[in-house]
């Protein structure tokens, strides 16, 4: 079986911090007998390639040195903050159609599968149109959120994207439920980006002897991650708790934050890294005690879609504390493998991080429960098989 994959963005060279999860996924997709390719925007002129044995085709949609409306960070983002970025938009899209219409009749393909359909789903539906190819769309959250709340005369596009896809997916139970509001159809839950592997078991947190308890946050520096509620959750811990709080990832938000975080008590130490390479969060990880999503409700209504950090956490053996918001409920068994607290409650948030820090023999038994779950329920081999069978569902009804 041959699959196209339609993405806003896919890794411009081998290590590429740019969704990772991706040519992961392609790589065990590979493994169960699945032949993908990728047709992806291009970046600055960027031509097709191949990247770790995957085939990337490039669509041009602008002048090399304005083709930056993806990979440096999301389009809605990118558009948010220079909307001269907008009327990229529909030569973006046409592009990308003409391109996939004309891989599509190559007769190469079994499946279309489209990441983000708003606006993919315009090109994966030219490419069935152009060869009658069934097409997948598979939806993350936050472009349903963006299209309810910021376009609304878009959702009859969106209901028609949901309403004629041979199959639609969702990384969640709350993006499932979001996407059944709009169109009532089955929706499969399969949470992309958030299947892990390890090679070997990492070692416990709150090791003995150890002064400080080392807190972890890893993502965009946005106001949806709340990074500055955990930094006031901090200011709210007693001051005789000694704590280290490592944030891996940038945004727009981290000169706010490292002001924030300046102002905390002694004993209080952020240490901002940006982002770093795959390896070295594997170590963050393994140096951490406790991971924190503190995720809220941003001015868009936008919110976590599934929380994959918390799985790379739990799969490495943390405990892990997350808002009861959005997908994060899907990860964390509350109690059992972390703590769920209210979303934008700094002192709910305090009370969670004192709990976990002072029953350390607690926290190392939700850690172990964490990785053995997200093994059961995140695994690559569950990922794919339900990918799989997906892909074999919609091929013998066409």
């Amino acid at each position: 079986m041959r699959v196209l994959f339609v993405a806003s963005a896919y890794p411009r060279f081998a290590g590429d911090v740019i969704t990772p999860w991706l040519g992961t996924l392609l790589g065990h997709l590979k493994n169960a007998g699945v032949e993908a390719e990728v047709l992806a925007p291009a970046y600055r002129g960027g031509p097709d390639h191949v990247v770790d044995d995957v085939r990337v085709h490039r669509f041009r949609y602008a002048p090399s040195s304005w083709e930056r409306l993806t990979h440096e960070q999301t389009a809605p983002d990118r558009i948010g903050e220079k909307p001269a970025y907008g009327a990229l938009v529909p030569g973006y899209v046409a592009s990308g159609a003409l391109t996939a219409a004309r891989l599509a009749r190559s007769g190469r393909f079994d499946v279309i599968h489209v990441l983000w359909p708003v606006p993919h789903a315009v090109i994966g539906m030219a490419a069935r149109r152009a060869s009658g190819v069934p097409l997948v769309c598979s939806f993350f959250g936050v472009e349903v959120t963006w299209t309810r709340n910021r376009f609304p005369f878009l959702l009859p596009f969106l209901r028609q994207a949901i309403r004629t896809a041979d199959a639609v997916t969702a990384i969640s139970s709350y993006t499932a439920e979001m996407v059944r509001e709009v169109w009532d159809r089955p929706v499969a839950r399969i949470p992309f980006g958030a299947a892990v592997e390890l090679r070997e078991p990492p070692p416990p947190p709150f090791p003995a002897g150890r002064e400080r308890i080392e807190l972890l946050f890893v993502g965009r520096l946005v106001r949806r991650k709340g990074v500055h509620r955990l930094i006031e959750a901090l200011a709210l811990l007693p001051e005789d708790m000694a704590l280290g709080l490592t944030v891996i990832g940038d945004g727009p938000e981290r000169i706010a934050l490292e002001r924030a975080s300046a102002e905390l008590p002694p004993g209080r130490e952020v240490r901002f890294r940006g982002f770093v390479p795959d390896a070295e969060l594997r170590e963050a990880l393994i140096a951490s005690d406790l991971v924190v999503l503190p995720a809220v409700r941003d001015e868009k209504g936008d919110v976590e879609g599934l929380g994959v950090v918390l799985i790379e956490a739990l799969a490495h053996g943390r405990p892990v504390i997350g808002s009861r918001d959005g997908g994060i409920p899907d990860v964390v068994r509350h109690e059992e493998t972390g703590l769920l607290v209210p979303p934008d409650d700094p002192g709910a948030l305090a009370n969670a991080i004192e709990t976990i820090v002072a029953n350390p023999t607690v926290a190392k038994e939700m850690g172990a429960r964490g990785s053995r779950d997200v093994e059961t329920r995140f695994g690559w081999d569950r990922v794919v098989a339900d990918l799989v069978g997906v892909y074999d569902s919609i091929t013998r009804r066409r």
